[in-house]
């Protein structure tokens, strides 16, 4: 039942989407904007998103080797663009979440909880630096740009993010968590879930670690926001680089929920609506988010070019040892 609901949640959802977009926009106009980009600013959007892989990737590692999974930045780089090129077909980044996850555990058996407690909890470092970033954005935008209509959304991560780090690293947050037992027991997921929640807690005795993870997350956002700058530009939106600190963020935790399949039409619903809020026409801010699809999808060429070659290879044998 709930996976049915799922489906056409997101089946509605995608439809007025689009239904929104074929409203605002002319097919031809469009087609003729994008025919015009300028490859240059394309290329690099491009070169901005493909350069900071490998922070992400450092990123993750640290998390792992806190917990005693020791992996080579080659392999938990090759591991991100394969997670890229999943999202691709699996509902947003967080599909590729799921792939990482069982790649991981199938090079180190039995830390599943592990793995997949450092796995969301990237993630959450992540939403927790996109929120700041976002607040810096809007503070630099008081005065210049008319974009409280969309302080609401910044407010619901927010308390998300706040709340997400209550449960996890509060302990106060326990007897609470404790009153779900009973029902989780029944469904046998108190085992699992637990040792997920232990995998994620324990990182409060590292906090150090978990600043300098925030801290680099923090840089990588701030950079790859330059990325859908750069996409604007290339297709004529000259807006100042300001601006897209308050869209970025935004943008960023939009595609994190898995509204559709990689963010289809939503990406693009976005950006008419943020943009068109600027004066910016229908068609060119569909055209950059148009762009920003194209270049996920460029993100995701490297991955596709392992999978083929490790399954000409018959695959990548598992590495039990824990390091």
């Amino acid at each position: 039942m709930r996976r049915t609901t799922r489906i056409v949640g997101t089946l509605l959802l995608t439809g007025a989407a689009v239904a929104y977009l074929v409203w605002k926009i002319d097919l031809g106009t469009t087609v003729d904007v994008l025919r015009n980009a300028d490859v240059a600013w394309f290329a690099l959007a491009v070169w901005i998103m493909v350069g900071t892989v490998p922070a992400l990737a450092f990123r993750w590692g640290r998390l792992l080797r806190a917990h005693g999974v020791s992996e080579p930045l080659s392999w938990l780089t090759r591991a991100y663009f394969v997670a890229y090129t999943a999202g691709q077909i699996l509902p947003t980044s967080l599909g590729g979440d799921a792939v990482r996850v069982v790649e991981t555990v199938r090079r180190n058996p039995g830390r599943t909880a592990v793995v997949t407690g450092t796995v969301v909890l990237e993630r959450g470092l992540g939403g927790a630096a996109t929120v700041v970033l976002g607040a810096i954005g809007f503070g630099l935008s008081v005065g210049r740009y008319d974009v409280g209509g969309y302080l609401w959304l910044e407010g619901v991560f927010v308390f998300g993010t706040m709340l997400l780090a209550f449960v996890f690293f509060a302990r106060s947050a326990r007897p609470l968590l404790r009153l779900a037992q009973p029902v989780l027991e029944r469904l046998r997921l108190a085992r699992p879930l637990r040792a997920f929640y232990e995998a994620i807690h324990a990182y409060r005795a590292r906090p150090r670690l978990l600043y300098g993870v925030l801290a680099l997350t923090f840089v990588v956002q701030t950079v790859r926001v330059l990325s859908i700058w750069a996409t604007a530009r290339a297709v004529g939106i000259e807006l100042g680089v300001r601006i897209y600190y308050v869209m970025g963020p935004l943008l960023f935790l939009v595609l994190l929920v898995p509204f559709t399949l990689n963010g289809f039409a939503v990406r693009e619903a976005f950006f008419v609506s943020f943009l068109g809020g600027l004066g910016v026409g229908a068609d060119q801010a569909f055209a950059a988010g148009f762009l920003f699809f194209l270049l996920t999808a460029v993100l995701a060429l490297p991955g596709g070019a392992v999978m083929i070659w490790e399954g000409m290879r018959g695959g990548v044998s598992p590495r039990i040892e824990h390091g």
